[in-house]
């Protein structure tokens, strides 16, 4: 008998690039990326496809500067990948991003694309704060990029996570 094969599961917490202010009278929902932001889109683009880090989905808040990051993050793989547009990423508590990222089945690595400081509540919860401080003395900036990686067959249990990498513009 073979020896059983653990799955891993790769997931990405991408911070949506720099954005601007809300338009005068305008909702923050609707605030566009600076073009600062679109660089930093594009950078982290560039950088995660150099590295093969490439989620089999995107699921990422409808907020447009999430979608704009997700666009300009797309355009960086030549082959393409599913990406889902969900409201209930915008204004939402870590609860919401784990629940999406632990649910996934089907799936070996997901990105989250999505705001602060949810983002860095994932990735608390995920690898603890000692971890979490020493990789991110700074917090979770614009297009920050966490790597991590679940060696566990229960994405949900202790210590069963690690940063692989973090990419920041």
């Amino acid at each position: 008998m073979a020896p059983s094969q653990q799955q891993t599961f790769r997931l990405y917490l991408l911070r949506h690039a720099q954005a601007g202010w809300a338009e005068p009278g305008g909702r923050d929902f609707d605030r566009r990326l600076t073009e600062e932001g679109k660089a930093e889109a594009a950078f982290i683009g560039k950088s995660a496809s150099k590295k093969h880090y490439r989620p089999e989905l995107i699921l990422s808040s409808a907020a447009i500067r999430c979608r704009e990051t997700t666009g300009t993050l797309l355009q960086s793989f030549e082959e393409p990948i599913a990406a889902s547009y969900l409201d209930e990423m915008y204004n939402a508590q870590a609860k919401t991003y784990l629940d999406l990222a632990l649910g996934q089945a089907d799936v070996s690595s997901l990105m989250l694309v999505g705001h602060n400081p949810t983002m860095e509540a994932v990735a608390e919860a995920l690898l603890g704060r000692e971890i979490l401080e020493a990789s991110l003395p700074h917090g979770f900036p614009t297009a920050g990029l966490a790597v991590l990686e679940c060696v566990s067959a229960n994405k949900a249990s202790p210590d069963a996570w690690r940063l692989l990498d973090f990419l920041a513009p």
